[in-house]
């Protein structure tokens, strides 16, 4: 284990750390999809803003979590990829 990876273990000790941590779960999720679809289709963010007519610089925010693509932005990215987009609703798990 890395010491980013003992921190964060120890953070989410924190019952108002975990809850703040796991309200941007879907928001990570969101960004670890794209990137992983990216690069499944094996292009640069370069090569999928000229695809897309969406700017690279654009692109990179989305990755790094500093934009907030609307879903038509996101269904132009996934088209750029071969891919379409899957939203879906799942229950939340209570203890």
């Amino acid at each position: 284990m890395t010491n980013f990876d003992d921190y964060l273990q120890e953070r989410l000790q924190d019952p108002e750390f975990k809850a703040e941590y796991d309200a941007l779960e879907p928001e990570f999720s969101l960004i670890r999809a794209m990137l992983d679809a990216r690069r499944e289709a094996g292009l640069t963010q370069k090569q999928l803003s000229e695809r897309t007519g969406i700017s690279q610089s654009d692109i990179s925010k989305f990755e790094t979590g500093n934009g907030n693509p609307s879903l038509k932005t996101l269904q132009r990215l996934a088209a750029g990829m071969g891919m379409k987009v899957k939203i879906e609703f799942q229950p939340i798990n209570r203890v």
